[in-house]
């Protein structure tokens, strides 16, 4: 950890003088050393990095100690994880398939609980119609929802904000149309006032939330280097902090990953006989078919380590014996070369010894056992709920649980309807485009087999590329009506075109005819522009992409915007 950059190390021996929480002042002589500290940066993963003192006023410091700690540090040594009391047991099925079932204390203590520091920008750039402006002036929006902007039109540092609220207000230029009178008079009484913009405004995605800690502005007319074309740039830092819960991702050191089922009450969990309550229910099958034991003897060896053991062989040991008590030894071990199966069944074994009569915990030792594996390491446990023994003894110990960045809050996504391409008019893909679940070929395969055929032909149209059928769907379930059947979809009509393209003269036709499909469009214009829909789409290399998109519910209000999927490249540049 001292080599990674998170820690402040001392240049140099001296006396520290000055001390708060930004920064440390060492005094050696009439030199001053100043370290200035980290605090709530934003790391490349959204993950936070800040840095806390942890000498205090008048230390004494060496040349090389740690002044201060990082986000993953402790005493300037590497701190990732927690150390958890583990049980290796199944629990009501919860921990099925490495499924992973953890003390509702941990979310109490905050024990696996992170701060996460999202960053959004948007800019104001010269575009042919004019100039985009950042403003609190922005058409048809409502004064409640304007009210964590300040008079720039930006938001307040402190401001809680969750999906959908503003961060910047921007109004672009429109293409200037032929004037009604009405419009005339408006323009003429107000001026610029009434002129023709569009909100394009930076919004909090969906699914994200947190507390405004920091805004930056960038302006051309101050002499910021901005790209050219852009005359406005604005930063938001938004941090949230994130507790332990269902759907997170836990792991230790051998590789022992999983998702957590369940948070359990305190009260519910399985206890030792002195009452304490384990953190942990791992699934005992997650260890003999992948071999790696080394978690088990992790389990034995931190549950000697978290009480210490007592040992007469240490230097100390004549002034510890005239002060009546006895010394605690804690042992580190390394990674490839350390405590061995024998190393580990005496420590329980000595542990055992020293704290069975105080603790009542019996750790199953069989004095008549051959050497090295005098101790089973399992422990009685109880069931918080009725109070009884379990039937079979439990392996019980600590180990280092780490919290993967694999959390719930990033991945949760659903939609009903939102952008579609423009090209294959198939919804986006991804969350970062507000889009739907691929449904691929073999999942068609499925559908088939079942004789779901309904469901297959609803996914294969009105769930996909049927413009017509998915507008009259919608318009279906707005008025109470029974859903129609579905029309054609528009890959079929990509293959008409391709085909005529190769001079073949196809066209579709029924038991009734050919089918024209201009009425199908007719149709689909009279529904729209009853529902409001705006039929746009998201067009292949768009860089306005977010601008461009078809939302037929106009509901959700996303944009789309992140790491497109291959096959979604059309949605964004």
């Amino acid at each position: 950890a001292i080599d990674s950059g998170d820690v402040i190390l001392a240049e140099e021996s001296g006396k520290v003088t000055e001390l708060d929480a930004s920064r440390v002042v060492v005094t050696r002589g009439n030199q001053r050393d100043t370290y200035d500290l980290e605090k709530f940066m934003r790391s490349n993963q959204g993950t936070i990095m800040h840095q806390r003192p942890i000498v205090d006023l008048g230390d004494e410091i060496k040349a090389g100690d740690v002044l201060a700690d990082g986000a993953s540090t402790a005493n300037g040594e590497i701190a990732l994880g927690k150390n958890c009391l583990v049980a290796f047991m199944s629990w009501e099925g919860y921990n099925f398939e490495d499924a992973i079932i953890v003390s509702e204390r941990l979310v109490k203590d905050d024990e696996l609980t992170s701060i996460h520091i999202e960053e959004y920008e948007i800019d104001a750039r010269t575009t042919k119609l004019g100039d985009e402006e950042i403003t609190r002036d922005i058409p048809n929006r409502s004064e409640d929802s304007l009210r964590n902007l300040d008079e720039r039109g930006v938001v307040r540092v402190g401001a809680e904000v969750k999906s959908g609220d503003l961060l910047v207000g921007k109004v672009t230029p429109k293409g200037e149309t032929e004037l009604t009178a009405e419009e005339k008079l408006i323009r003429a009484i107000f001026k610029e006032k009434a002129r023709e913009v569009r909100d394009t405004s930076l919004k909090v995605p969906h699914g994200e939330e947190g507390v405004v800690i920091d805004v930056i502005t960038f302006n051309r007319d101050d002499g910021d280097d901005l790209s050219p074309g852009v005359n406005d740039l604005v930063r938001v830092f938004v941090a949230i902090k994130r507790k332990i819960q269902e759907g997170d991702k836990l792991a230790g050191r051998h590789g022992n990953k999983g998702v957590i089922s369940k948070i359990v009450p305190v009260e519910d969990m399985p206890h030792l006989a002195d009452g304490t309550a384990v953190d942990v229910i791992l699934n005992p099958l997650g260890v003999p078919s992948r071999m790696n034991i080394g978690q088990v003897l992790e389990t034995h060896l931190g549950w000697v380590a978290a009480n210490g053991w007592y040992d007469d062989g240490t230097e100390s040991w004549e002034q510890v014996k005239k002060l009546g008590r006895t010394a605690r030894v804690n042992v580190a071990t390394p990674v490839f070369d350390g405590a061995s199966v024998k190393d580990v069944d005496e420590a329980l074994v000595k542990w055992q010894e020293e704290n069975f009569e105080e603790r009542g915990i019996d750790l199953g030792l069989d004095k008549r056992a051959r050497e090295g594996a005098r101790s089973a390491g399992r422990a009685r446990l109880y069931s918080g709920r009725t109070g009884e023994p379990y039937e079979g003894d439990v392996t019980v110990g600590y180990m280092y649980i780490l919290k993967l960045h694999h959390l719930v809050d990033d991945k949760i996504h659903a939609r009903s309807t939102g952008p579609y391409s423009l090209v294959t008019q198939q919804p986006l893909g991804g969350k970062a485009q507000f889009g739907g679940q691929r449904f691929g070929e073999m999942e068609v395969w499925a559908l088939e087999a079942y004789g779901a055929a309904y469901t297959l032909q609803e996914m294969l149209t009105i769930k996909s590329d049927d413009t017509v059928g998915r507008v009259k769907a919608y318009e279906a379930i707005v008025k109470g009506e029974n859903i129609p059947e579905p029309s054609i979809p528009e890959s079929f009509k990509v293959l008409l075109k391709e085909m005529q393209a190769l001079a073949l003269d196809a066209n579709l036709v029924t038991e009734e005819g050919a089918v024209g499909m201009e009425e199908e469009e007719d149709e689909l214009l009279r529904a729209a522009e009853e529902l409001g829909i705006d039929l746009s789409g998201v067009r292949a290399g768009d860089s306005e992409a977010a601008d461009e998109t078809v939302n037929e519910s106009d509901t959700n209000g996303a944009e789309p915007e992140g790491d497109a999927e291959p096959e979604e490249a059309e949605a964004k540049k």
